[in-house]
């Protein structure tokens, strides 16, 4: 047991607060997915792949892996429950969390979410048991993020009522796409309908691209993306097509369908907003990237923080023994506000699970300003939970050293395999526009388009109501901030009213800032409304980032409000104050030069921050104990023989060894 392990802390009620309402899923997930499931280190690609498909095929029922689809298809109608297991899959192996990902969550939810009886009666079945393999061929060489204007073109002909579907050039080549390469034998394909010789914009088609033998149907040409840099077990392909015919029937219709006279209908007149309301209906897999990135996190920080608590280097004039690597204040700066915001996220995901959960399980019409809200979080979310993953599997693999280089240490995987999910789903740059943008037009119904940027429509007071809708704890958090006092200098920088109202505060004037800036831009450039936004993007994106992090906050004090054990929310408060103070401190430039913090109180943060991080010193371990992730699935050799190797060394220090130098 580590010197600074404290046993205060009961870890089983710690669990229960991270693991949620879906804690079932986890427990079920952790108890099933034995040795086979982990990574395998070294292997190629063709291994990694064959290996990957067959792990699939294996995955135990009791996972509940496809419990998002509707229960007379043999789901479960429980789409918190598909996130959550996607997230444990996560911790396992990255490759099969992505592979699953792709069949149950983006073709699979595709069919379910855009289909009709007829699509759900016909396929749901052999989707869910893995009878048809099948792609999500949205992305297109030329046009990753900018989906409404892919260059796919399905053109109806009434004559032998089929669609006719083409790449019209290399630009157009589905790229990028999961389970094409090997295993797909069909795909859901995104193309610009035309009908009567008229676009209705981007719709969805189930299309068959192999052969029962596994070859090319005619006119798909079927390629492989390339070597990648990591989640080598996905085999990523490339499709395109040479004027194929599909059957009309396979258009999946639920928001447009055509007649066989060629006739187009849909319940959603306006183009742009029935493609935005497509696009809402696959929010899931956004969500489902975010929580996968935060679960790679939390191995990558159990790893440095147990590494640390049995890896000494450098000693002291009045030890006997090394110091613990955890036991330098650098260290804890590395790990402890890495493993603060961890715990954020995880409250923060929390809470867009159960919405997304809510809003997806009705049986009634979808509330359509919610499901912008929830979409506009799940992007901003899945950005901020992404570059965290990055930033801190580095972190961590710097805190292991030399021996977090070492494959066998589970954290360069870690890091591969983590490393594009910012651009994948969506990239983390445009999500935060569109999460500004939803801010900034109080969720039009013209979402999509930079045509409204300049108006003069933009009203501050109905911005800055729409900025500050809060979906958890919002009496709590309004009477946290009303009871701060006037004064600044009269409150602790610990004070959770005040925390919460400078963060709020922080993301008001940056929002009003922009508005009056696109506002001069309208003055001025009337005629570009590119330029308008262009020009200020930098201040858009910053007004996105705060308020994914009071957003963050919130959550995460609404999560310690609902805690019942006295002595974890005492806990998790000190976490929240740290995260809170780290963001604050990171963003002190901001905060002096817009007077919201005066020269001494600046200093006084970074006093407190370093305060904070030796009291949750003998805690580092208990708090990553608490994501309870079993200890054969972080896979990692240095925890299994660091502690022989410092025993080995403390006994040649107690023989006397005159030759030993610190590294």
């Amino acid at each position: 047991m580590p010197e600074h392990a404290s046993g205060r802390i009961d870890l089983a009620r710690l669990q229960e607060t991270l693991d949620g309402p879906w804690a079932e899923v986890r427990k079920a997930h952790r108890e099933h997915l034995d040795a086979r499931f982990l990574p395998v280190y070294g292997e190629s690609g063709d291994q990694a792949r064959e290996r990957i498909t067959r792990l699939l095929h294996e995955l135990p029922v009791e996972l509940g892996i496809a419990s998002g689809f509707p229960t007379e298809y043999g789901g479960g109608s429980d789409v918190g429950a598909s996130i959550v297991a996607t997230e444990m899959l996560a911790q396992v192996d990255l490759s099969l969390m992505v592979k699953a990902g792709v069949q149950w969550g983006l073709f699979g939810g595709a069919v379910a979410a855009l289909g009709t009886r007829r699509h759900h009666d016909a396929y749901l079945r052999d989707i869910i048991s893995g009878r048809i393999f099948g792609c999500f061929a949205m992305t297109e060489t030329g046009h990753g993020s900018d989906v409404q204007q892919l260059r796919t073109t399905c053109t109806y002909d009434p004559q032998t009522q089929t669609f006719d579907l083409h790449t019209p050039h290399e630009a157009a080549r589905k790229d990028y796409i999961g389970n094409a390469a090997r295993d797909g034998r069909m795909a859901v394909v995104f193309a610009q309908l035309i009908t009567g010789g008229r676009r209705h914009g981007v719709h969805a088609w189930l299309v068959p691209i192999r052969d029962a033998q596994g070859a090319p149907l005619p006119g798909a040409t079927i390629g492989d993306a390339g070597a990648k840099a990591g989640l080598l077990g996905v085999d990523n392909g490339r499709l395109s097509f040479d004027h194929v015919r599909v059957p009309r029937d396979m258009l999946l219709d639920r928001y447009g369908d055509v007649a066989e006279d060629g006739t187009y209908s849909s319940p959603i007149e306006n183009d742009s907003r029935r493609f935005f309301t497509m696009l809402g209906t696959l929010v899931r897999g956004r969500v489902s990237v975010g929580g996968a990135a935060s679960a790679a996190t939390k191995s990558a920080l159990a790893i440095a923080v147990r590494y640390g608590d049995i890896r000494r280097q450098f000693g002291t004039p009045d030890a006997a023994r090394e110091v613990l690597l955890n036991d330098y204040l650098a260290h804890q700066r590395k790990l402890l506000p890495a493993l603060a915001t961890t715990y954020a996220l995880t409250f923060a995901q929390a809470e867009l699970v159960a919405a997304l959960s809510q809003v997806q399980s009705g049986d009634g019409p979808v509330d359509e300003h919610r499901q912008r809200e929830l979409e506009s979080r799940a992007a901003g979310l899945k950005a901020a939970q992404t570059w965290h993953a990055t930033r801190t599997i580095q972190t961590c693999r710097e805190a292991c050293g030399g021996a977090g280089y070492l494959s066998e240490n589970r954290l360069p995987s870690l890091k591969a395999d983590t490393d594009v999910f910012t651009t994948f789903e969506g990239d983390n740059t445009v999500l935060l526009q569109l999460v500004a943008k939803g801010l900034l037009t109080g969720y039009r119904d013209e979402f999509g388009s930079l045509d409204g940027w300049g108006r003069a429509s933009f009203v501050a007071e109905q911005v800055r109501e729409m900025v500050l809708e809060r979906t958890a704890a919002r009496s709590l958090i309004e009477r946290l901030i009303s009871a701060v006092p006037g004064r600044d200098d009269e409150v602790a920088v610990t004070d959770r009213g005040w925390q919460l109202k400078l963060f709020e505060d922080r993301e008001r004037h940056l929002l009003d800032g922009a508005v009056r800036r696109l506002r001069g831009g309208a003055a001025t450039k009337k005629d570009r409304p590119f330029d308008i936004f262009n020009d200020v993007q930098d201040h858009v994106l910053a007004v996105a980032a705060a308020h994914i992090d009071r957003v963050t906050l919130e959550a995460f004090v609404a999560g310690i409000e609902d805690t019942a054990d006295p002595a974890v929310q005492e806990l998790l408060s000190q976490v929240c104050d740290l995260y809170a103070l780290s963001v604050i401190e990171a963003h002190k430039g901001w905060f002096l030069e817009h007077g919201r913090l005066t020269p001494a109180r600046s200093k006084a943060i970074t006093g407190v921050v370093n305060s904070l991080l030796k009291e949750l010193r003998p805690h580092m371990r208990t708090l990553v104990d608490g994501f309870a992730i079993p200890d054969a699935w972080l896979h990692c050799a240095i925890l299994r023989e660091e502690p022989q190797r410092q025993e080995s060394m403390a006994a040649h220090d107690a023989a006397g060894d005159p030759q030993r130098v610190p590294a």
